[in-house]
């Protein structure tokens, strides 16, 4: 098997790490080599956080480079612009359409740009979701990321249960159930 790039980006406190820890024991469960680089960049305070996943039968380097991620899951908007040069031309965007506005905007000393997803679904193929409304709907909104991780799903070589018992295995125990319903909520969208 080739090897495979997934991308994670988005804003502190969003939940990007458990969202990596997910995708390296999905991929380890299934037997497959796995590398995990996180950058953070001001994460504490809002700044860019930025994983990358790769596996496959030997993955030597943790980096993925420009123009080769085949998914890219964004947990914001800017965040899905700053990042969309590394996605390959076949590869799919996914997109929480949501707005964090970064420090400069929050001072003043820059505008958050307009139509950011028009923009990008001129070049790429977007799939956008308001993960954080589904995920009020489910009663837990810091649910949203496992929710984009079941779009997510359907762009990757796993099964639906495998997803689910590596899910049960990594997010906090007393959150179990309703991580598996939001995986299963974003599992239904875009299939």
């Amino acid at each position: 098997m080739e090897t495979k790039n997934i991308m994670i980006v988005g804003v502190g406190g969003q939940g990007t790490l458990l969202t990596s820890r997910v995708l390296g024991g999905l991929t380890l469960h299934a037997g497959y080599d796995v590398k995990l680089s996180e950058v953070h960049g001001m994460a504490q305070r809002g700044g860019s956080v930025v994983t990358f996943v790769r596996y496959g039968e030997k993955v030597f380097e943790p980096i993925v480079e420009v123009g080769q991620a085949d998914v890219l899951i964004a947990f914001e908007r800017l965040e899905a612009l700053r990042y969309a040069h590394f996605l390959k031309k076949d590869g799919v965007l996914i997109v929480n359409d949501q707005r964090i506005d970064p420090m400069p905007v929050v001072i003043g000393a820059a505008e958050y740009p307009e139509d950011i997803l028009e923009t990008l679904e001129k070049k790429h193929r977007v799939l956008r979701v308001n993960a954080l409304e589904e995920a009020k709907k489910l009663g837990n909104q810091r649910t949203f990321n496992i929710i984009i991780l079941g779009i997510a799903a359907q762009h990757m070589d796993f099964s639906k249960e495998d997803w689910l018992q590596v899910i049960e295995q990594t997010v906090p125990k007393k959150t179990v159930e309703v991580n598996k319903k939001a995986f299963e909520v974003g599992y239904q969208l875009h299939a």
